[in-house]
């Protein structure tokens, strides 16, 4: 049991030997971050379940995927000696004999499961060109899978993979509501696998949070009636939004059997990521309260929001309640709310998730002031649970990047005990805030990659970045970062890109990409297509190589079809070429959006580009005219090119 978090523990002492040594002198400000973060996990390593536990449930994974092959690999988990004191995997050849009988078999030897699942993966994809995705982008493809006893050799030596930073992220707080939201047991088993597959083992777990909190503000302490959290909750869609503070009620009530239903949900979700060796981060605290906490507490700090672009400014819905954190009832709830998870859950893994300002400003800018809150909010999480950590998304820092300069940041970061703060750089892949606060002042962060907004579906990528940025971060001198993430808004869109950034959690070098999305190609459609590698190559130069330093392509027109009638709009002569302005009533189903002001409607690639890429894709039709995966990119490309095509005679331009 334990180690499995002696994995992190001895990751995290290699990432401060490596970056700041380990020198008489008083550590440095990361270095100290680092290293208190290096101890406090190791008070965590017991958390972890059996390794016949993680045994079995990697096995599962295997065989929801590859029912055929179940005796085709040997899994065991090793300690972290056998890995050179890192989290890693390890894959070699094994001959399984039965009598006269002897079949090539392979063996996968990692220290949780989550990393014997990574290593299935990574053998999966280099040996046999398999390629893993969401059902609703062509699924995967493993066909090319050979049949058991005749799977492909690794080399005489082994492969050794080792992981360079300890952490894999996944999940924005807004993902429950844009892609998870209908979701049942079913659907969430094949996400978990997926999870695993890709490395994953710090995933959110926000499911079911309304139970919880039905059950604290329902105590005798709180004695809150059912009527004042129907107008506290948000409706199943919108949850995310209720919960973050944005708007109440709206979309509601909630059913009980939802309530109920969501929650029993939560302890399978949660189940299942321990049993692989995941570390599930869980919600706290964060302020928003019910309307009706003032009435029964009305000396109480509690202060109403204004309107958060939406439901029109209507206070049914809009303007929420928050309690001020320095109030002692917001220890007071913040305590009840992480005890009664633990109570529920079995337990925890100590790790928090809480937003203190989503798209929301505190009143005064002052230091002190922003200090006092996040020493309040972290109050209330260790209150509950004295090794609590917080994980913090650091969307404010580039939200409202005005607000939060060094003083402000400082301030916040420095408010919790040394090492007790990881933050998300959520936005790293556009606008990472690292490289503009010298690693968020010697605060451990997670390299992020957002990439999405809302949800919305559209052939968008920045390969390069991925490629590079969490190499160039962990590399930098100071560095305190402790992981790579994909926080997207919405998934089961680009495959590619999220390919990409999985790979980043096991590739401590940089990746030729060029070869890579060659392999790309051929893992995905299960075969050498001369078309699709040819757009593949363009579409990488292109489409998935964006560098126009433009944060959100969500408003785009293409995304907005058919709401926005392509034929209004128009090109503006003296603006950059490639934007346009979107005539009325059109605009105002823009508005809102929060990159706006900043752009509407936009192509960042030549026109003619998506094409011929196209182009090259239909002539490989005769080979590929049934593999899911190319008639889902075939599907989605037509789309997109006949309303660029639109967009072309509009614009009169010669990239067209």
């Amino acid at each position: 049991m334990a180690e499995g978090r002696l994995v992190l523990i001895l990751v995290l002492g290699f990432v401060a030997c490596t970056r700041i040594g380990r020198a008489v002198a008083a550590p440095s400000p990361a270095g100290s971050s680092l290293l208190e973060l290096e101890i406090f996990i190791g008070r965590m390593r017991s958390q972890l379940p059996h390794p016949s536990t993680q045994l079995q449930a990697a096995r599962g994974v295997l065989a929801r995927l590859l029912p055929q092959h179940v005796s085709s690999f040997d899994f065991s988990i090793i300690s972290l000696d056998q890995c050179g004191g890192k989290a890693c995997f390890q894959i070699e050849n094994y001959q399984r004999t039965s009598g006269e009988f002897v079949s090539e078999e392979i063996s996968i030897k990692g220290t949780t499961g989550v990393e014997l699942c990574a290593g299935l993966h990574w053998y999966l994809k280099n040996w046999c060109k398999v390629h893993i995705s969401w059902e609703k982008t062509g699924g995967s493809q493993l066909m090319t899978v050979p049949k058991p006893g005749s799977l492909p050799k690794v080399g005489d030596g082994g492969v050794l993979i080792q992981r360079p930073v300890p952490w894999n992220y996944y999940q924005n707080t807004v993902t429950s509501s844009y892609s998870f939201v209908w979701w049942n047991w079913t659907r969430w088993e094949k996400e978990i696998d997926w999870m695993a597959l890709q490395g994953i083992n710090l995933p959110l777990a926000f499911t079911g949070q309304e139970a919880i909190w039905e059950k604290v503000f329902q105590s005798e302490k709180f004695n809150l009636t059912k009527e004042d959290l129907d107008d506290y909750f948000g409706g199943p869609a919108f949850l995310a939004w209720a919960r973050m503070g944005n708007l109440h009620r709206w979309g509601g009530p909630l059913p009980q059997t939802w309530l109920d239903n969501q929650l029993k949900l939560q302890h399978s979700i949660l189940q299942r990521m321990r049993a692989l060796g995941m570390t599930p981060v869980l919600p706290s605290f964060s302020g928003n309260v019910p309307g009706a906490l003032h009435k029964l507490y009305p000396s109480a700090k509690i202060s109403r929001l204004k309107n958060w672009n939406t439901v029109n400014g209507d206070p049914r819905w809009c303007c929420t309640f928050l309690l001020d954190p320095t109030d002692p009832l917001f220890v007071d709830i913040g305590k009840a709310f992480v005890e009664e998870q633990i109570q529920e859950y079995g337990g925890t893994h100590h790790i928090y998730n809480c937003d203190t300002f989503n798209e929301n400003l505190p009143p005064t800018n002052a230091p002190s002031y922003i200090k006092s809150l996040g020493e309040a909010v972290y109050a209330a999480m260790s209150a509950g649970d004295p090794d609590a950590i917080w994980l913090m998304q650091g969307w404010l820092f580039s939200s409202q990047a005005s607000f939060w300069q060094p003083p402000q940041m400082k301030a916040l970061l420095h408010s919790v005990p040394v090492g007790r703060m990881v933050v998300l750089d959520l936005f790293a892949d556009v606008d990472p805030v690292w490289s503009q606060s010298n690693h968020f002042y010697g605060t451990p962060y997670i390299w992020c990659m957002l990439h999405n907004f809302g949800g919305n579906t559209e052939m968008y990528g920045r390969l390069d970045a991925v490629r590079l940025g969490p190499i160039e971060a962990r590399e930098s001198e100071n560095s305190t970062m402790v992981g790579v993430g994909m926080c997207m808004e919405g998934i089961e869109q680009n495959p590619v890109a999220y390919e990409l950034m999985a790979e980043m959690a096991f590739r401590g070098e940089r990746t030729n990409l060029e070869i890579w999305i060659d392999d790309y190609a051929t893992r995905r459609y299960g075969e050498v297509a001369e078309g699709a590698h040819e757009a593949w190559e363009l579409l990488y130069r292109t489409i998935y190589n964006c560098s126009d330093g433009i944060a959100d392509h969500n408003t785009d027109v293409i995304v907005k079809f058919p709401d926005v009638d392509p034929s209004t709009v128009k090109k503006v002569p003296g603006i950059i070429k490639n934007r346009m302005t979107i005539s009325e009533p059109d605009r105002r189903l823009l508005e809102g959006s929060f990159f706006q002001s900043k752009m509407a409607g936009h192509i960042w690639y030549p026109p003619s580009a998506a094409i011929k890429a196209l182009r090259s894709f239909l002539n490989s039709a005769h080979k590929l005219a049934k593999v899911p995966q190319y008639r889902y990119f075939i599907g989605l490309s037509i789309s997109a090119n006949e309303f660029k095509y639109l967009l072309c005679s509009n614009f009169a331009t010669t990239n067209c």
